[in-house]
């Protein structure tokens, strides 16, 4: 049971209990925070799409192109779950806190941003391709989604000794 691999596992799946607990028993049942989030990357989406050169509209949690009826960002759309697997991944390896803590604030803008983007790609699909809109939604953007939170874990699985450089594997071979 020393394994560092069994010792992962089982802190990873530790801190994903806490995260789904403290989410689902306090955080989506107080509303507040999905909330804010939600209308927060509404308005960014809202911007960047505007300057794409699109009438845009929001109300609330949603946003729309035109005419269309837009797309809501619901409480599973704000991306609060994807950061709790992605701060369960890297406070579970090994690593300097300072670092660690560090790299969590880094991660967490990736995935907003990447959340964001995902949204203006969602309700442009709805615009110019509907008849793409439900695999873009279900497949495409979700699965793009967790593949940036795999690469954000990798990059720290690589640099986690705390300098962030590139270590050198080379041998230095000594002249006789």
């Amino acid at each position: 049971m020393n394994s560092p691999v069994i010792k992962f596992i089982l802190k990873a799946l530790f801190i994903f209990i806490v995260w789904y607990l403290v989410y689902e028993l306090w955080l989506l049942p107080n509303g507040a925070l999905d909330n804010w989030l939600a209308l927060n990357i509404v308005e960014i989406s809202k911007g960047i799409i505007h300057t794409l050169g699109y009438e845009v509209w929001s109300v609330n949690r949603i946003l729309g192109i035109g005419e269309n009826g837009g797309i809501e960002l619901v409480d599973g759309c704000t991306g609060i779950s994807a950061i709790g697997l992605f701060l369960g991944f890297i406070l579970a390896y090994p690593g300097n806190w300072k670092d660690r803590v560090s790299f969590c604030f880094i991660g967490i803008g990736v995935i907003y941003i990447v959340n964001i983007l995902r949204v203006v790609t969602l309700v442009i699909t709805q615009e110019e391709w509907i008849e793409f809109f439900d695999i873009t939604h279900d497949y495409s953007t979700t699965t793009i989604f967790y593949i940036v939170i795999f690469l954000l874990w990798m990059l720290w699985v690589k640099y986690s000794d705390g300098d962030f450089k590139i270590k050198n594997e080379s041998k230095h071979v000594q002249a006789a």
